[in-house]
């Protein structure tokens, strides 16, 4: 085949992909039927830029075509998700990350008083807030915590990654035992006891509460529920538990940057200052100016929680 030929091929490819995926309603049906041509070309280089096609190449865009038209996430498709300046890898059963989460970084730099040096980012998923501390803060150390399996084996994958041997993935559940009181004498929750007194804690928990089902059938049916349900009648037990948990790990000035539903911002603030042991608690707006994170700075004058670092 000329490269003439190929790219004809490759135009009516591109009309009919971006045909089909808009009668299924895919929201980004042009976009995506160039990431699902490049995909069953072999390629990740712009379109115009080829020559020549695999032998299998009209099967394989057939195939990944019926997978979006079945509303499958492109994501999962492509094996791959873009975070911040990252690509991460990302599977079945694991929550995909989120274009908005990504200004929890922004975030970090705009309110840190002092180096960021030690991070801990709690319900990590597939760790993307975690391998972009490590991506974008060469000189930091992340341990990471996730209650499920499959997204802790991922996560553990992208962040050695990002930042080969300075991030490490714990598998826990935050709500089992909060902190205070007589210390975990071992297993993962004491590990992260034990990392007390960390610059910054990062978070994008579930929250969605009980009676809010996500109407996306894309989020619904591929994102895992135990990523998506926050626990209790609004949706904030996990939360919650992240917030307790900063409470304790936080150094004083460290920041605490978490994600949540765009109506939960009073109950964040409200419950941040129930806990206690916080200085500042405001409420970031996302792009769309929705508010979309609690952000709190654990008390200058209060005790430093422990003195051993994720450093050591």
């Amino acid at each position: 085949m000329s490269a003439s030929d190929t790219r004809l091929l490759l135009r009516t490819a591109l009309a009919e992909t971006t045909e089909r995926l808009g009668r299924a309603e895919v929201p980004s049906p042009s976009v995506d039927a160039r990431a699902l041509i490049a995909a069953a070309a072999g390629t990740r280089q712009p379109l115009v830029m080829l020559d020549e096609l695999p032998a299998g190449f009209a099967r394989e865009l057939e195939e990944l075509t019926r997978r979006r038209e079945r509303r499958e996430p492109l994501q999962l498709i492509l094996g791959r998700a873009p975070f911040r300046r990252l690509m991460l890898t990302v599977r079945p059963g694991v929550f995909i990350p989120r274009p908005e989460t990504e200004l929890a970084l922004d975030l970090l730099r705009e309110h840190a008083t002092g180096a960021v040096e030690t991070v801990v980012d709690l319900c990590t998923g597939s760790g993307a807030l975690a391998a972009s501390v490590l991506d974008e803060f060469p000189q930091a150390r992340v341990l990471a915590v996730e209650i499920d399996t499959a997204a802790a084996s991922l996560a553990r994958e992208n962040l050695e990654r990002a930042g080969p041997g300075r991030g490490r993935v714990l598998q826990a559940d935050l709500t089992a035992r909060l902190p205070g009181g007589v210390p975990a004498q071992e297993g993962p929750l004491a590990e992260l006891e034990a990392a007390a007194g960390v610059d910054a804690i990062l978070s994008n928990p579930p929250y969605i509460p009980p009676e809010a089902v996500p109407r996306d059938a894309e989020v619904l049916e591929h994102d895992p529920h135990c990523a998506l349900f926050g626990g209790g009648a609004d949706g904030l037990e996990v939360p919650r538990a992240v917030i307790s948990w900063a409470s304790h790990l936080l150094r004083p000035g460290g920041l605490l940057v978490m994600e949540h539903a765009d109506v939960q911002g009073r109950s964040a603030r409200e419950a941040a200052a129930l806990i206690g042991g916080f200085d500042h608690l405001s409420t970031a707006p996302d792009l769309t100016g929705r508010d979309r994170f609690l952000v709190a700075r654990r008390a200058d004058g209060a005790p430093n929680p422990g003195s051993e670092r994720l450093t050591r």
